[in-house]
């Protein structure tokens, strides 16, 4: 429900009934493409194409510079481990990203997230498949991503939504509780 919901944000789905507002406009009205350039997604299991990092990244905002790319590599804490890399950003991370661990995969996802500089932010479990010393790494990169944007967190992990205004939760398929904001 939770993740379909998202779904339902960015059209992957249209709803059979009723209508979802961005701004009092029906999101049927907006152009897909214009309408997905409003959103970043972070997902459990981040998408990485068998390419090299630095690739991986500028999927996010083709033609940006490598400038660009490495600063977003910073502000998702992904830049010193890429570094470190013998081939830096030119490293081909593998079929799925395969040649890189759980936690360096989230960075780089993150990273993209960063250099596409959407006004909407989507989480989907962004720390559910890293380790715990890793999150806490990927915890302050998300903490810099959500600052000034519309941020929807899906999460079961009680460290991801700590800082949420709201907190809403589904159960099958209906709202069932809405706590005020800082409440846990």
């Amino acid at each position: 429900g939770k993740t379909t919901l998202m779904s339902l944000l960015i059209r992957f789905y249209d709803p059979t009934s009723g209508q979802i507002l961005l701004d009092g406009s029906d999101l049927r009205e907006f152009r897909l493409r214009d309408l997905r350039n409003q959103f970043a997604i972070v997902l459990q299991e981040p998408v990485l194409f068998s390419t090299s990092i630095a690739e991986n990244i500028a999927y996010g905002r083709p033609g940006a510079s490598r400038e660009e790319i490495a600063a977003a590599a910073r502000a998702a804490n992904a830049h010193d481990f890429i570094t470190r890399l013998p081939e830096a950003y030119a490293t081909q991370v593998g079929e799925r990203g395969m040649r890189l661990s759980g936690g360096e995969r989230q960075r780089i996802s993150l990273a993209r997230a960063f250099l596409k500089d959407a006004p909407v932010l989507i989480l989907d479990e962004p720390t559910s498949s890293i380790d715990t010393a890793t999150e806490s790494v990927v915890i302050d990169a998300l903490e810099r991503l959500m600052q000034n944007r519309t941020t929807f967190i899906i999460a079961h992990r009680a460290t991801t939504v700590r800082s949420c205004d709201a907190l809403l939760q589904i159960e099958f398929g209906r709202l069932a509780d809405a706590a005020p904001p800082g409440a846990t």
